[in-house]
């Protein structure tokens, strides 16, 4: 058992949002409404969890599902006493991997096996995490949360503009295996907007999983169907490493900054650490007003910092050592913060110049609070649109690419241009490092719940929303704002279309920064806001996805 943090709440400020307010913002509405449909059944946050994860997976099959995993950060509240937890449900290497798995008989890296195709899928870890979150965390039954999720597998989803846009990124991927294809295409081509998908085998396989939990997907005939499927196909799956899948209870990145307590994701993840540095590191600055070019300036010198030590240092600290203490120190942002010119940018080439490797863009979010104050900040993943585009045959179970988020070639370029190195290189058993940062920011007066997708834009996209709720601005701003990324390398500002006005786009170029606009807005964030002096929630959907944020007050 973690240490409770006892948080002192002044005057007459709640311990909980009550009388029965509850809110939801998930990247789907069906998936908003099976998380309320348990609360409202006397479920707690993590019933609501895992209804809302595994729908999730069902109704946007681009971005999750139980054939990936994930990360959940959990407040679990007792009256006034707070404890925190991180359930790490990240994917795993096989124990077949090793770091040259994609090389050639040359010795070159392969691109597409590392995408494509079931030797680039890890270990699914969100099947563990449900059953986990159930039996230690809920109130329901593991059926009755899952029930939401059966349902929408059975009855069909329709297909939204978002399915069709990231569907034609990976429709080639998809054609390719007559499985995708057939569930996921019609007439080999992304369906219209409003066209049905309907997943009965997918139904099947999760009933198996809410009747017999953990044996319905690791071991039986869901896995003889996994392995076997797997293997045929090329992919080095074996039944040892279904056997050997644990999720892992972590202590979260926690610290201090702007009158916040910070409580992020640790490794495997890189969010919680880069946070910790990018926000304490801004506090020793000279203070600029929020939006301005200096502020700007201060923030990109920060990120470039933090993700060049992403780059050099970060990995699995349960394979690789990590000087996470150091890293997430007041004092190392101190130093980090000492570097930043005020009046030049400072070339990456200058700080070292790692090779780089992928990280896929797309995942999906949520965020979550009951009527006791439980939250959860919750990010899930299958890697690439449509995961490895490929889906065991009998099961509805599409698999993650996640194997492309390792270092696959330490010393060469890979797709997305994420600087890495040797610490995340491919070994059995091992998580690759991830971006996926679910967040809580909380002190006295207020709680803020939020995360998104966006692979290696992720933490800078949590970074822009968090230093809006510092600010005091309203949930809907946080999630909307224009947003600005850089990740030390390749060596440019990327920004969406309305992220700084002409004359500050000017400024910063005198200052040596360059600017890339992106092709169309990214992200899709889903936040939260708990005001504890007014005893109201607020919640936020991003209005460049299809998502839905509500706040209910369920009638007892």
């Amino acid at each position: 058992m973690l240490p409770l943090l006892a948080l002192t709440l002044a005057g007459t400020l709640q311990a909980a949002p009550g009388p029965g307010q509850q809110a939801v913002a998930t990247a789907h509405p069906i998936a908003t409404e099976a998380a309320h449909q348990i609360l409202d059944a006397g479920g707690n946050a993590f019933d609501a969890a895992i209804a809302a994860a595994a729908t999730l997976g069902v109704v946007e099959p681009y971005g999750s599902g139980i054939g990936g995993g994930g990360f959940f950060l959990l407040r679990q509240a007792d009256g006034e006493a707070i404890d925190y937890r991180f359930i790490d449900a990240r994917e795993t290497a096989p124990q077949l991997a090793g770091r040259d798995l994609y090389r050639n008989i040359s010795g070159e890296v392969q691109r597409d096996p590392a995408i494509n195709g079931p030797l680039a899928a890890g270990i699914p870890g969100l099947p563990a995490a449900l059953v986990h979150l159930a039996e230690h965390y809920g109130r329901l039954p593991l059926s009755q949360s899952l029930a939401p999720a059966i349902d929408a597998a059975e009855q069909g989803f329709a297909v939204t503009s978002r399915y069709r846009a990231l569907g034609s990124f990976r429709v080639e991927a998809m054609r390719r295996d007559p499985e995708t294809a057939r569930l996921f295409l019609r007439d080999n081509d992304i369906p219209a907007e409003g066209s049905l998908i309907q997943q009965p085998e997918l139904a099947q396989t999760l009933r198996a999983l809410a009747e017999q939990g953990r044996a319905g997907f690791y071991a039986g005939p869901v896995a003889e169907q996994l392995l076997s499927s797997v293997q045929a196909a090329g992919g080095i799956w074996q039944q040892t490493d279904l056997d050997n899948y644990q999720v892992i209870e972590r202590q979260p990145i926690r610290f201090h900054s702007h009158g916040f307590e910070v409580i992020s994701a640790p490794l495997p993840s890189a969010g919680g650490i880069a946070l910790a540095g990018i926000l304490q590191g801004l506090e020793t600055l000279p203070k600029a007003q929020p939006g301005s070019t200096a502020w700007t300036h201060n923030l990109v010198e920060l990120m470039r910092r933090t993700y060049r030590d992403r780059a050099t240092l970060l990995g699995d600290g349960d394979f690789v050592p990590v000087p996470v203490e150091r890293l997430t120190s007041a004092s190392y942002a101190r130093e980090l913060a000492s570097q930043i010119d005020p009046q030049r940018a400072t070339p990456s080439s200058s700080l070292g110049m790692p090779k780089v490797f992928s990280e896929g863009s797309n995942t999906t979010h949520f965020s979550l609070i009951d009527a006791d104050g439980n939250a959860v900040a919750a990010t899930l993943s299958i890697n690439l649109p449509f995961g490895a585009a490929f889906t065991v045959p009998g099961t509805g179970v599409l698999l993650n690419n996640e194997m492309d988020d390792f270092a696959a070639d330490p010393d060469g370029v890979n797709e997305y241009g994420l600087a890495g190195g040797e610490a995340n290189a491919i070994a059995p058993g091992k998580r690759p490092l991830s971006s996926m940062t679910p967040t809580l920011l909380e002190n006295d007066q207020q709680l803020a719940v939020l995360g998104t997708p966006g692979g290696s834009r992720i933490i800078t996209m949590v970074l822009l929303g968090s230093l809006e709720a510092i600010d005091g601005q309203p949930v809907e701003r946080w999630v909307s704002r224009p947003r600005f990324h850089h990740q030390y390398l390749p060596d440019h500002i990327q920004i969406e279309q309305a992220a700084f006005s002409p004359q500050q786009q000017a400024e910063l170029e005198a200052l040596g920064h360059q600017l890339r606009p992106v092709g169309r807005d990214y992200g899709d964030m889903q936040a939260l806001l708990w005001d504890k002096r007014r005893g109201e929630l607020s919640a936020g959907s991003d209005p460049r996805g299809v998502g839905q944020a509500e706040v209910r007050i369920r009638a007892d």
